[in-house]
């Protein structure tokens, strides 16, 4: 395996395009890891990073979050290992077992068909496809489910099915009954609904939205909440779409919900959101390592419900393989 080393001291970036980024953090403070990440801009556009951990302390991760990094591993550590972590990115050409192609492909068929701008979408039509998601889940898992997703080209099918799988599975952890795991399975398919009247030239913009597209962007939650409202669903479900970005400290958003405000179907829904938004790969990076995304979970502890949170860690944990002093 080449290598070549930069000293972050250097004014230049690196000359060379990296394949993959190796960095250590133990002694950075603000000013260096923001010239890490300026260097990193230069350099990587949907690289794997690898952060190495010579103390696996919170500060540590939290160091490596901010830096984008697909991976961590700890010391001592070797090269086949570093190999081994990068082959756990989920690579597009890994075999996925008989029939989970063809569950997660019947899945994205009926939400391109559903899902469409200026359709009327209606209970009936998504209590179908949820139990679609829901069987599909049982059978095969939410590891294989989760693997076949984040496959799709479109940002938004794989966004919508991955929530949904997650929040199946979710419900199914928390001992929660078949009609309960449908409701929490089609609040989940329900929430980004919004995003139907959002230019695809945002959805699939290839890097960070400006502040234009941001403001366009963050509309989506009343979009959805306004084509449904009309549609006969319960208000439950509407509160999901609607307030899926809101915050338990009020820094959230449309409508800067506080504590109480928010329901726990939406608190439940927006822990699989976030996460799954942190784990999909995208134009502009690759999937985030499941430990790397809980742990970032584990951060917004009083932005997010620290219960929910702490009961989702055997779902983020479901797919994730384990190597020793790996992360």
């Amino acid at each position: 395996m080449a290598y070549r080393l930069h000293d972050m001291r250097d004014e230049a970036a690196p000359s060379e395009t990296a394949a993959i980024v190796v960095t250590d953090v133990q002694d950075f403070g603000a000013q260096n890891l923001e010239r890490l990440r300026w260097l990193l801009a230069q350099a990587r556009r949907g690289v794997p990073l690898i952060v190495v951990l010579r103390h696996d302390t919170p500060q540590m991760r939290l160091k490596a979050l901010m830096l984008g990094a697909s991976r961590t591993v700890r010391v001592p550590f070797d090269l086949s290992l570093v190999r081994r972590a990068l082959s756990t990115t989920d690579s597009p050409t890994e075999p996925l077992p008989p029939g989970v192609e063809r569950r997660a492909e019947e899945a994205r068929t009926f939400y391109g068909t559903v899902f469409v701008a200026d359709r009327p979408i209606t209970p009936a039509v998504i209590d179908n496809g949820t139990e679609l998601i829901v069987q599909a889940v049982r059978e095969i898992g939410v590891r294989d489910w989760i693997r076949a997703v984040r496959r799709f080209d479109d940002a938004t099918h794989q966004h919508c099915l991955l929530v949904a799988g997650l929040a199946g599975a979710f419900a199914a952890g928390l001992g929660l009954g078949a009609f309960e795991g449908h409701r929490v399975t089609k609040a989940a398919l329900l929430h980004d609904v919004g995003k139907i009247h959002v230019p695809s030239a945002i959805l699939n913009k290839p890097g960070k939205l400006d502040a234009a597209e941001m403001a366009v962007m963050r509309l989506h939650p009343e979009k959805g909440h306004e084509m449904l409202s009309e549609q006969g669903f319960e208000p439950e479900l509407l509160g999901v779409v609607r307030s899926h970005h809101e915050m338990l400290d009020g820094s959230g958003y449309p409508d800067g919900l506080v504590g109480d405000a928010i329901c726990d179907l939406v608190r439940l829904v927006t822990v699989c959101d976030i996460f799954g938004a942190l784990i999909e790969r995208r134009s502009y990076k690759p999937p985030m390592e499941n430990a790397a995304a809980y742990a970032m979970l584990q951060g917004m502890m009083g932005r997010l419900d620290p219960v929910l949170v702490t009961a989702f860690h055997p779902i983020a944990m479901a797919f994730t393989p384990t190597f020793p002093h790996d992360t």
